[in-house]
């Protein structure tokens, strides 16, 4: 199983998505292996995103995210990365297409709601930014054999 990072952002949990998010996610067949709320530093901030740092927009990213506490997940599953970024849809919410979350709940570029890893390299140095390892737990669903075919976990 993969294991990526998703942090619901200020504009998520200010309107009242966290829900609605977490269970499309949950009914897509991914499993939460660990959720936190947090209010997120400059410092942590700084750091991760780090890559944006010259950008012009890098002080906004970073002001947006400090609103109000975000949801921190560690989300699992087969191929967890491609498929919540599949499910999240492109940055800019007016871009993405119905049926996405952004273009189902978002209409910024910046409030976009959700921050989901980019790649299974980036989810493994997210993950450990953001959780303890005893914040992250391992078990199996009961229903494992009604998501996956047992040749595929």
């Amino acid at each position: 199983m993969e294991r990526t990072l998703v942090i619901l952002k200020p504009s998520a949990v200010q309107r009242g998505l966290i829900g609605d998010i977490i269970t499309r996610f949950e009914k897509k067949g991914l499993m939460l292996s660990g959720m936190k709320m947090a209010w997120l530093s400059d410092e942590l901030l700084t750091e991760h995103y780090a890559h944006l740092k010259e950008k012009s927009f890098f002080k906004r990213i970073k002001d947006a995210m400090r609103v109000c506490p975000v949801i921190i997940c560690c989300v699992e599953g087969i191929d967890a990365v491609h498929v919540i970024r599949t499910m999240v849809g492109p940055t800019n919410g007016r871009d993405a297409l119905p049926g996405t979350i952004r273009g189902d709940f978002s209409m910024s570029i910046q409030e976009n709601l959700v921050h989901a890893s980019d790649s299974v390299e980036a989810a493994e140095i997210e993950l450990k930014r953001f959780f303890m390892k005893d914040e992250i737990y391992e078990y199996v669903p009961q229903l494992m054999r009604s998501l996956y075919a047992n040749d595929e976990v």
